[in-house]
């Protein structure tokens, strides 16, 4: 008697959980062929809501983690990634329409990408931080600190590497994200987030809702408990409405280029630094 599969049911991950869409909504995704992959969930503005509130709640304890901590759990998502290998392989190549060896060499870049910025977490206070001269009798230091909730819009086009190379950067710096991610190719995203659900990231340190970025980037722009905003996947048209919505809470919006950047070249510190706000502490020298 033949074995009937057991489907997979695509969910949302918001606060370390996997709930459906509040609105019951979903929507169906295909391969680079058009044939029929999986139908996914449609995330509502009340379901943004929800991981705004869990990003918030979570950014205590993250940002307050050490450093060296930070950079210990995303080594652990790259550890767990590599485990899950040959899965995020195969939906690499069915979504974004790759030959096999080109995908290995993508989920291999973005398992690399974690690594990268997991190495940056302790580094960050000696390389961007500064002890001041000043002409007193105090210590005047800078820190940098997180920033706090970010909103990301992750790229359209590279469903795995293009999301690690804008989320990773957030996580290392101590923020907490809400991530919405490829609308036409978000298999790679859900199975990113049960990679992050499994390793030691806490919940709510990352919330990752499919449905499309013309619908959610509006409401994540203008809610005004998120601190900055990363429009990368939002069309460049849609970009002055972002910015318009993020000026009215004064969030800090990161300046993209109007077509995706090449993913697989090396990253620099530039979202590190959109990330962090400078702190200067003065210290009276002596008695």
């Amino acid at each position: 008697m033949s074995r009937v599969e057991v489907a997979k049911t695509y969910k949302l991950y918001i606060g370390g959980k996997f709930p459906r869409s509040e609105s019951g909504r979903t929507y169906p995704v295909s391969d680079a062929k058009g044939k029929f992959l999986a139908n996914v969930a449609h995330a509502s503005r009340k379901d943004l809501r929800d991981a705004v509130v869990a990003a918030r709640k979570a950014f205590a304890g993250w940002s307050g983690a050490t450093a060296y901590n930070r950079g210990q759990v995303l080594y652990r998502v790259a550890e767990v990634m590599e485990g899950r290998h040959d899965q995020f392989v195969a939906e690499v190549a069915a979504c974004e329409g790759l030959p096999t060896r080109k995908a290995e060499s993508i989920v291999d870049a973005a398992v690399d990408r974690w690594v990268w910025y997991a190495g940056w977490t302790d580094k960050l206070a000696a390389v961007l931080g500064s002890a001041n001269p000043v002409a007193g009798p105090y210590f005047s230091f800078t820190v940098p600190e997180p920033t706090g909730v970010v909103g990301v819009l992750a790229p359209q086009r590279s469903s795995l590497l293009g999301l690690v190379s804008v989320l990773a950067p957030v996580l290392a710096t101590g923020c907490t994200a809400v991530v919405v991610s490829s609308a036409e190719r978000p298999l790679p995203a859900v199975t990113l987030s049960e990679v992050l659900a499994t390793s030691d990231m806490p919940g709510g340190a990352v919330n990752v809702l499919t449905g499309r970025a013309s619908e959610l980037g509006s409401w994540l722009a203008s809610h005004e408990d998120v601190n900055a905003i990363d429009p990368t996947g939002a069309d460049s048209a849609d970009r002055v409405e972002l910015a318009r919505e993020a000026a009215g809470t004064v969030k800090r919006m990161l300046d993209v280029p109007d077509e995706e950047p090449d993913w697989t070249r090396r990253p620099g510190l530039g979202r590190l630094r959109t990330y962090l706000e400078p702190k200067t502490v003065w210290h009276p020298m002596g008695v």
